[in-house]
Parts: C-alpha cells; structure tokens; sequence
C-alpha cells in the first residue's frame, strides 16, 4: 500500500468519518420533515437522503457539499401531488434531473448565478413562512389549510380549540430546539433536532400522551414506476423545467457559499449541476423527493471538520442501513413533534443576515416583492415576480447619472458626470447642465463607461449653446473617449470597456494643470492645504471609483510580501517605481533609509518595531533597502554632520550612517571625486542589509531560506531603477538577477 493511499484512508478516518455521522444525525430528522411539509410519503425524504448522499455527493463538483431534500422545493411538491399524483410527480422529478444533466453538459451553470440573490433568499423566506403557517396548525392538534392566506385567518380559531397534549408535545420540541443552542459544547454535540424529536418521543411515551404517531407503513420494497403526468402538456413542461430550474439554482448558490467555508478545493458548478441532475434522475425512479445542494447539511458538515466528498457519501450509506434496519423506530416520533420541527426551521429560513445582505445593496424591494407574492400568488409566479423587479432595478441603476459640481475660487466650475449616458438618463442630464450660468468657464469630467446618440446629443448641444453665449466648456474623458469620438464622426464600439485609472495621477501638483488655458499656481496666501483638498476631491471624482473594490477587500487584512525601507525625500515614490499596488509593500520611510544596528545608540524602536512586525507578524518572504542618487542625509554624514548645521536631531539620527561612511572610506580610500556621493549612497544600501542581519529573527529567516534581503538604487535624474549586490558572496543568488547593473 502506498504511503498517499494510506495517508487518504487515515484522513477519512480521522475527518470524513465523524462529519458523516454528524450529518447523517441531522438529516434523518429533517429530511422526514421535509417529506411531511411536501406533501409526499414520509419514505421518499430518507429515498431522497440516501441519493443525494450517495450519488450526488459521488458525482457533484464540490468536495463538502451535501444534498438532499429541500425545504425550498417542499411548495412545489405540494402542488404537483395535489395535481398529478404522486407517481406522476416522481416522474417530474427525473425528467427535471435530465433538463440538469442536459444543462451541466452545455456548461450553462455559470447562467444560473445571474439570478439574483435576493429573489433566491426572498423565495427562501416565503417558503420558510408557508411551511411555519401550515405546520403550526398541526402542532396546535388541527389541519393545515390549502394556502397561506387560508392557514393565517384560521390560525386564531385553531389557537382558542387547543388539543391537550398534542400541543404540549410541539411545544416542547420547540422548547428543545431553541434552548439547545445555549447548552453546554458537549451536550451540544447531538444536533437540536434529533435531540427535539427523541425528547418529544420519550416524554410523550413517558406521560402516556395522546398524540399522533407517524404512519411509515410504506416500505423502500414496495416500489412502482413513477408514471406520465396527464394533462396539458405545457404545464407538465412548465413543472419540469421549474423543478430542474428551481433545485439547480438552490444547489449551485449552495455551492458557493460552502466554498466560502473551507480551504479545500473550489467547486466545478457544471460537474455539480450535472451530478444533481443524475441523483434527481435517480431519486425520481425510486420514488424519492428532489434532491439539491442544501446549505443546513452542508454547513455542518463543514463544521464537523469534513474533508472529501467521503463524508457526504457515507452519510447516505448510514441514511440507508438506518432506513432498512431501524425504520420501526420512526413509529415513535409524534406527528405534532414532526411539525413544530418544521415549524422551527420554516422561522428560521426567513433569515436576518440575507435581509442585511440585500439591504446593503439596496435590494430589499426584490426579497419583500419576492416574498410578498410567493405567499400570495404561488411559488413561480412569485420568483418571475422578483425578477422581473430586480431587472427594472438593475436597468435603473445601469442608466443612473449622478452629476457633481464644484466651484473653485478663481470662479472655474468644475463638473463630475458618472455612470452610464444613455437618453433615458437625458432629462437629469440637460436639467443640471441648463443650470450652469452663462459666461462660467467649465471644467467637465466624463467619468461614463458608456454614451449613446441621444447622451452625446445632449451634452454637445449644451456645449455648443454655452460658448455661443461666452462659455468655455473643457472636457475631460478618464475612460474611453465616447463624446470625441462621437464628435469627429467615429463610430463608438457598443460594448463597454473596463474602467482605467486616470493617466496624470502621478505627476507633481504643478504639473497636473489642463493646457487650455493655464491655471495659476496658489499664490502667496494659499496654503498648501487647498492643494491637498483639491487633490483628495480629484481622487474622490476619479480614482475612488476604480479602487474601491480593490479596497474593500483589503479592509479585512493587510497581507504584504515586502518590506520596504526607503528615504522619506519627496521624490521617491515606492508604489511608482516598483509598479506595486495597494496592499503589495509595508513601507517604512526615514532620512537616509538607515536601518540602526541593534543595540546602538541614539536608540531607534521605529524602525525596529516594523521590522519585527513584518517579519513575525506580517510574515514578508522581502525586504528592500532602497537608496537614491543625491541623497542629503549621506551627504550630511559625508561632512562628518557640518552639514546638519543646527539640527541636533537630525545630527543625532545620521550618526547611524557612521558605518556606511566607514565603509565608504575603506573602499574608496581618502579620495573624494565629483561622484563620491552617489557611491556613498550605493555603499549606504549594502550597508543596511548587513545592519539588518544583526536582528536575530531576520538572520534566522535569512539562514532558512524564507526571507530575502535586496538592495535598489533609484537614480533620480534619469528615472532608472538599479539592483545593489550586497556585501556578502552568499548574497550572490540575488545579485544574479537585477533590473539594471550600474553600468546600464
């Protein structure tokens, strides 16, 4: 046996095996549940288990996920059972597991992530409330009605005929399922719901209640083939297709989110919605409810520390051997326990963080829409309904226009117009821009990823209009020129392109100036204050947009690969000569870009504290020592500190580049040549690489291979970037591979 055979069956052991137990705990409760809410003999929920189990789970796209039965299918069952049969709705079931199959062999499962989320968690919520209203009739000792609407107004006249201890039976699993999660860790290792049910079991059995029992006197023997739906034919095709539609979506959304959960690897979309599209073949031949990717099994199988699409199969394996060996046991269960189970979980559906979620994006109207008429209307018109919504909402936002002015003191306008120019964004359009006084020298940024005719029309007969009345008009695209194209008679490309960053962000404020005509710099009472504050303005207007998705996933944590010590002159910009972005470099900037030796005086924990933090904290596998020609701080210690004049501090602080300076002069003896001071620079790098090496943490990592120390030299005047060899020959591997020798 090989040693990675016998390593995988010992991590199956150690991590798949136990998870499957976990889950198979939790699945038998509610995939009996499930069977009871759709309507449908209580056997095909464990036929269900059992398949998604093991076929799904053998043949799906993620390694973790585990489907099943789902309470989001459970209305649809409903309906198809009252309408066709339950043979014929088998039948549905695996002619929607072909439309799957069909769907994952096209690669289509990618389309099935453009449905909006908040009509899934809608949907969700709306069935949770359906499934809560019905059960809770049985609880109450009743029966549930034909709609939602019905089982609400009849909900009071249950309350006031209470059934004794059929209602004391569905109070208590309830009791028992919200508790359970306040109890000790350990006694919470049996999942809430077995852990309800068999409470409710023993105390009614205890008590002598009068409850009613589950029938489960269908036998997984006594099988028949599903059969033909009849009827219209349009309407069995529509039932079809909303079974395969409504299950591929559940499962691929699932998919998503289970990956979010674990480190392992990332789900195949088109080989789980094919592998759904088998077991719902095979579940509906056999009689079994649909199967899809459910978030409750598989969210605990993760938490049980699952590895492999083991754990998903073997918990069908035991779903079975359960459902053969110890059905008689489910005989047990009261029916009321059953249905305050599912009275609990249709409350939980409606979930609050979905509700966060879609809030933050402004799309709660599509979840209330959406849930609003699954209840009232019927499970697909309720869906159409939410989509219909979301994409009035989505063609809203695409055409939104958002215009911004902002007047300077010199009495220039500056203009902002962002999003997408089209004519139905022309009234709010022409409205701002006929507010602009006559005679007012404008500024106008384009900041659009799209214009069409009637867009383009508007502005340059606005523009046209206000230089004939002694206007100027200056217009500025940050994308793709749609307005100059347009106004030489180009033809615009109608897809559009991806936003990129302003082209003049890097140039000096004195530089960044429009040609026509040129502005003046602040005069003598300005402060440089209003240049900061025109300059944030101009980030906010232009780069802001860009960046912020870059932004708000680096706002979790910082994971920079380098550590870079530089000069703090003016001129050197780190994330310009390196071509780095946000989040690439932990900078540390100081006069001389000197590292102080370790337990040398003055003492310095500035630069000490970030070098332990990026290399024990932050883990950088670099750091960089990074000089430039002219340095001032090596020309002070050049002149042995004259040239700090009355700068104590300063004085003090360069007394860090003695040992540079010691250097220098034993390399370059006493002669001082019109380039001594560049050499001194060059020498004050290798320098510091080897002051870094006198922190034992850094010497370790650098021993061990995990850190690597490199030295750059930044040659203002010419703008070129230049590797510096270090001092020590086994420095050599990083000398081997510079961006330009000093002789470039």
């Amino acid at each position: 046996m090989s040693s990675d055979t016998k390593s995988s069956r010992l991590n199956t052991l150690r991590h798949d095996l136990p998870a499957s137990l976990v889950v198979f705990l939790v699945a038998v409760p509610l995939s009996l549940g499930i069977a009871m809410a759709s309507g449908a003999p209580l056997v095909a929920g464990l036929i269900a288990a059992v398949v998604g189990g093991i076929v799904g789970g053998a043949l799906g796209g993620s390694a973790v996920q585990v489907s099943g039965p789902a309470a989001g299918l459970s209305l649809v069952v409903v309906d198809l059972v009252h309408t066709y049969g339950w043979r014929a709705t088998c039948m549905i079931t695996l002619l929607a597991g072909v439309v799957q199959l069909l769907l994952g062999v096209l690669k289509a499962a990618r389309a099935a992530l453009a449905v909006s989320p908040a009509v899934i968690h809608g949907m969700l919520a709306a069935v949770g409330i359906i499934i809560a209203l019905s059960q809770l009739h049985i609880v109450l000792g009743g029966s549930s009605q034909h709609s939602a609407i019905a089982n609400l107004v009849e909900l009071p006249g249950q309350i006031a005929d209470l059934h004794g201890h059929k209602v004391a039976v569905g109070v208590l699993t309830i009791a028992v399922l919200a508790l359970w999660t306040r109890l000790p860790q350990r006694v919470r290792s049996v999942p809430a719901p077995l852990a309800a049910l068999l409470v409710a079991a023993i105390v009614a059995w205890a008590f002598g209640w009068d409850v009613t029992r589950v029938d489960l006197s269908e036998s997984v023997t006594e099988w028949a083939f599903p059969v033909l739906p009849q009827g219209d034919w349009h309407m069995v095709v529509s039932s079809v297709l909303l079974v395969a539609l409504l299950a591929g979506c559940e499962s691929l959304l699932c998919c998503v989110a289970v990956d979010g959960m674990h480190g392992g690897r990332r789900c195949d979309l088109d080989q789980e919605l094919t592998g759904q599209g088998v077991a719902n073949m095979v579940t509906g031949a056999l009689g079994g409810l649909p199967v899809a990717g459910v978030i409750v099994r598989s969210t605990t199988n993760v938490k049980a520390g699952a590895r492999t699409r083991v754990s998903s199969i073997l918990h069908g394996v035991w779903v079975l051997v359960f459902a053969l060996g110890f059905g008689w046991s489910i005989k047990l269960i009261p029916l009321e326990a059953l249905a305050a189970l599912l009275v609990f979980i249709g409350v939980q559906m409606v979930n609050l963080g979905h509700v966060k979620k879609v809030h933050g994006h402004g799309e709660v109207p599509v979840y209330v829409a959406t849930m609003a008429a699954v209840i009232v209307l019927g499970l697909a018109e309720g869906v159409l309904a939410g989509l219909a919504l979301a994409a009035l909402l989505a063609l809203r936002r695409l055409t939104r226009v958002t215009v911004l002015k902002h007047a300077d003191r010199d009495g220039r306008l500056h203009v902002t117009i962002s999003g997408s120019l089209t004519f139905l964004g022309v009234p709010r359009l022409t409205h701002e821009l006929r507010a602009i006084p006559d005679g007012t020298t404008v500024d106008l940024d384009l900041n659009i990823d799209f214009m069409d005719n009637g867009a383009f029309e508007a502005i340059h007969s606005w523009r046209l209009d206000h230089e004939r009345m002694g206007g100027t008009v200056h217009i500025d695209e940050l994308h793709d020129e749609w307005y100059a194209l347009a106004a030489s008679g180009g033809r615009t490309s109608p897809v559009k392109s991806p936003p990129r960053a302003p082209d003049r962000w890097w140039l000096p404020w004195a530089h960044r100036r429009r040609p026509e005509p040129p502005r003046p710099l602040p005069s003598d009472d300005e402060t440089a204050e209003c240049l900061l504050t025109a300059g944030a303005r101009e980030y906010h207007s232009r780069t802001a947009p860009l960046v912020r998705p870059i932004f708000t996933e680096l706002a979790r944590k910082q994971q920079p690969t380098h550590l870079f010590i530089t000069c703090a002159d003016s001129r050197i910009m780190p994330s310009l000569i390196t071509s780095s972005g946000p989040g690439d470099l932990f900078t540390v900037r100081n006069i001389g870009n000197l590292v102080p030796r370790r337990g040398t005086e003055p003492h310095d924990d500035s630069v000490v504290a970030a070098i332990e933090y990026a290399t024990q904290v932050l883990s950088v596998r670099t750091i960089t020592v990074c000089g430039h020609s002219g340095c001032g701080a090596m020309a002070g210690v050049l002149s042995g500190g004259v040239q700090a004049g009355s700068l104590p501090g300063l004085r003090r602080w360069l007394r860090h580049g003695d040992h540079s300076l010691a250097r220098f002069i034993e390399t370059e003896g006493d002669r001082l040549h019109s380039g001594a001071l560049d050499v001194l620079c060059r020498v004050n790098v290798q320098q510091q690489l080897e002051n870094l090496l006198t922190y034992r943490k850094v010497e370790e990592q650098v021993n061990a291979g995990t850190l690597e120390l490199v030295g750059l030299f930044f040659d203002i005047g010419s703008a070129r970037v230049h590797m510096v060899p270090p001092l020590r020959p086994e420095f050599a591997s990083v000398a081997a591979r510079p961006l330009m020798t000093a002789d470039d």
